[in-house]
């Protein structure tokens, strides 16, 4: 089977390839001997009779940061002639994103995106994980300034962040003695029109925020990112480690009982992540993590994907 790729991603010279999981699902499709094809959002065009991306086919990858692809030359090219578009540039989840889910949804499951955009856009990470609420910690979504106060004064310890924020960004720790949140909640109104997030503050996070890595529904493995001693955040990008683990009971629980929903709504690729017993995201958009866990001994999930995708092509 030999397929066309087309990929959707943010500029492929600025990715650092040692852990982007964008150039690992273009390595393997390019060991399968599958055609890729690259393109950049602002370049995704629709009309009456077309959906289009000013594409270049991808003529070679190497493990060399730097010197890490070659293109062909480009041209707008109609992605319905495509078997597979990959959805994969990052966030922020912003209307510039929710509309190249409008967009993608007109050539899709014809051509298949993965993952399927109607349901990217209907599954914010921070929000999707409310239907599951027994395994996700205590959560208020709201702007409004007294309730959060109220939360605060309940759960002591909080952590507040946008609600479609992503790697970490503005999230920010508030104690019961912080004097800070009346500042903190003027800076989000002025910088955020959506709600935010205020979840209580988990101490399991000095342990670790595990990214739980699954494939069509089924968990594949997982990693173990480790804050700084300084940090709050455990994003890679900020200072966290990265680690070997184990998946626990708990763990599986957590992926049995979102598994068939993510399967159901087309989400082959996707990464949750665990703070001790609780989930505290379930990441759709462009999950990350798979060269961590293949690096540390764990699955090839980006072979897993591909197995996926050229099952349901």
């Amino acid at each position: 089977m030999t397929l066309k790729v087309a990929v959707q991603m943010d500029p492929i010279e600025s990715i650092t390839i040692r852990g982007d999981s964008t150039f690992a699902l273009m390595l393997e499709a390019q060991a399968r001997g599958h055609r890729l094809f690259y393109y950049l959002p602002d370049s995704l065009g629709m009309t009456r009779d077309a959906v289009t991306g000013f594409c270049h086919e991808v003529t070679a990858l190497r493990e060399e940061q730097g010197n890490h692809f070659s293109l062909g030359d480009g041209a707008r090219t109609d992605l319905s002639t495509m078997d597979v578009v990959l959805l994969r540039q990052d966030p922020p989840f912003d209307m510039h994103y929710i509309s190249t889910t409008h967009i993608l949804e007109r050539i899709h499951p014809k051509t298949l995106v993965v993952n399927d955009p109607v349901n990217v856009r209907n599954m914010p990470e921070k929000v999707f994980v409310t239907e599951f609420p027994d395994l996700m910690p205590p959560t208020l979504i709201t702007r409004d300034g007294r309730a959060i106060k109220e939360f605060r004064a309940e759960h002591k310890d909080i952590i507040v962040k946008p609600l479609y924020g992503n790697g970490g960004a503005a999230v920010f720790r508030l104690t019961e003695s912080d004097t800070n949140l009346a500042s903190l909640l003027e800076l989000f109104q002025q910088s955020f029109r959506e709600p935010y997030v205020i979840q209580k503050y988990l101490p399991a996070v000095r342990k670790g925020d595990k990214r739980v890595i699954l494939v069509d529904g089924k968990a594949v493995g997982a990693i173990n990112r480790v804050p700084a001693a300084d940090e709050t955040r455990s994003n890679m990008h900020v200072g966290g480690r990265a680690e070997a683990c184990e998946m626990t009971k708990r763990d599986h629980e957590i992926c049995e009982a979102i598994g068939p929903a993510l399967k159901e709504r087309g989400m082959i690729f996707v990464g949750i992540d665990v703070i001790g017993d609780y989930l505290t995201e379930i990441n759709v958009t462009s999950p990350t993590g798979i060269r961590e866990l293949k690096r540390f001994g764990g699955a090839d999930t980006a072979a897993l994907v591909w197995d996926a995708i050229e099952a349901k092509r």
